[in-house]
């Protein structure tokens, strides 16, 4: 489906069977952690993670401000709860699209990881004909949004004090 960058394999953040398949789908790094689109900033609390009054300056100024285009969060996640999502890492990484139709149908499904649409190692798909020539019967089902040449999210880590050091330009 489309996302508020690319197209995306996405599935439900909290469900381990629907994570790990779309690992399998994308043959993806096991290493590799996935971002997590979230509805809104609470949705932050159902991975155990609270922020500090700089961080939640921050999130606002990175995505109710819209400071910057779509911008991918790294947040720690110590809880070992969500090993499947963080992936030894203990960081997980979560936008909060700008768009309001994306926004709304997160609330209503809850977060989702969000990886490209496309195999590792292979550019991602602009199409829902190029999605479906990757992944064929493999996906339950594809949201055609017409030709998609985004770029990724901008990636930063922010600390707890406030600061972000920037991951992916």
């Amino acid at each position: 489906m489309p996302t508020d960058t690319l197209y995306g394999v996405v599935g439900q953040a909290e469900n381990i069977a629907t994570v790990e398949r779309i690992y399998k789908v994308r043959k993806r790094a096991s290493e590799k952690p996935c971002i997590v689109l979230i509805g809104n900033l609470s949705d932050l609390e159902k991975f155990s993670i609270t922020v500090s009054e700089e961080q939640k300056i921050a999130l606002n100024k990175y995505w109710l401000g819209g400071l910057a285009g779509p911008v991918s969060i790294v947040l720690n996640c110590l809880d070992e709860k969500f090993s499947y999502l963080h992936r030894g890492t203990k960081t997980l990484a979560f936008r909060l699209p700008a768009q309001t139709g994306l926004q709304n149908l997160l609330k209503k499904t809850g977060p989702l990881i969000a990886p490209s649409a496309n195999p590792e190692g292979l550019p991602p798909a602009q199409t829902i004909a190029e999605a479906k020539n990757y992944f064929g019967d493999l996906v339950d089902l594809y949201i055609d949004g017409g030709s998609l040449a985004g770029q990724a999210s901008k990636v930063i880590k922010l600390h707890k004090n406030g600061l972000v050091d920037i991951l992916r330009p």
